[in-house]
């Protein structure tokens, strides 16, 4: 009898994490103040094509909401979904994972070349393999994004520039501060803050090419794209996919101690936050 009643508490407090993993009603409306409910929350991103979600890429809790949010969205709309957790180059094994023509085994060894966390995004990719939802990479060669990082933009060669789509990159005071604030970096010893700057921008500008493009190929899809929070606020990818004349977005980040809460966010950074704190949250660990 007590081994029947152990089971059953435990049996009810398994329950209870998963219900409270999973329903989350803290979104913050960041243009009015209102905390909404997560189908309220969803009734508004239905109206627009691109939603950017942000992520800390080791947090459990984020990649729970960001799954919560592509289901809801699939299941209204015709919907893609934009990947910072593989390289454009990469796309063919993408699509025959949503075609089911590539075993697991086969697209995990693919997967951990480009990304890792496997587990936490498993249920992302299996959702889109179940489901046939498009899966976009939008992701650039390390080796570029490196290079940049150690010797700057202008250390690239002509070839690397037109694989680049042509782009330039000008980094201006605004970009340095919020690349200040996203990832907490500055400038100290062999570190060249300007040239992490320049690598980030060419990150955000080739993931907004490469969403952009696709978008173009598939006028009728609506799309979501999960990238690091660094890359999501408004001010990177959102900003640059703008110059593409992609301006119908929305953009939803996780709260973040020490770099985008409740009290100081503001518009020019998200549309939405998903609060991490308080009854039923997904709480961020320490040293985030």
């Amino acid at each position: 009898m007590r081994f029947i009643r152990t089971l059953m508490l435990t049996t009810i407090s398994l329950w209870f994490l998963v219900v409270t993993a999973t329903a989350h009603p803290h979104i913050l409306d960041v243009a009015t103040g209102e905390v909404l409910e997560f189908n309220q929350l969803i009734d508004k991103l239905e109206q627009t094509q691109i939603v950017f979600i942000g992520e800390q890429h080791d947090h459990a809790g984020h990649h729970q909401m960001q799954l919560e949010v592509i289901r809801a969205l699939a299941d209204r709309k015709p919907l893609a979904v934009g990947l910072e957790m593989f390289q454009a180059q990469a796309q063919n094994t993408l699509d025959k994972w949503t075609a089911g023509t590539i075993s697991e085994t086969d697209f995990r060894q693919i997967y951990q070349r480009n990304w890792g966390w496997w587990s936490l995004y498993e249920p992302i990719f299996s959702h889109a393999r179940e489901n046939q939802i498009p899966l976009v990479g939008l992701n650039v060669p390390r080796s570029i994004t490196r290079q940049v990082a150690t010797s700057g933009f202008s250390s690239l060669d002509e070839e690397q520039v037109n694989f680049l789509g042509g782009m330039t990159c000008e980094v201006d005071t605004t970009y340095e501060d919020f690349i200040r604030r996203a990832v907490g970096a500055h400038g100290h010893g062999s570190f060249n803050f300007r040239n992490f700057c320049e690598a980030q921008l060419v990150w955000d500008k080739a993931m907004a090419r490469y969403m952009s493009l696709y978008l173009q190929q598939h006028p009728e899809q609506s799309a979501v794209v999960l990238a690091g929070s660094g890359h999501a606020w408004k001010y990177g990818i959102p900003a640059q996919i703008a110059d593409f004349g992609h301006t119908d977005f929305l953009v939803l980040l996780p709260e973040v101690r020490g770099r985008l809460t409740r009290a100081q966010v503001t518009l020019e950074d998200a549309d939405f936050l998903w609060l991490d704190e308080g009854d039923g949250s997904w709480t961020v660990g320490e040293g985030y």
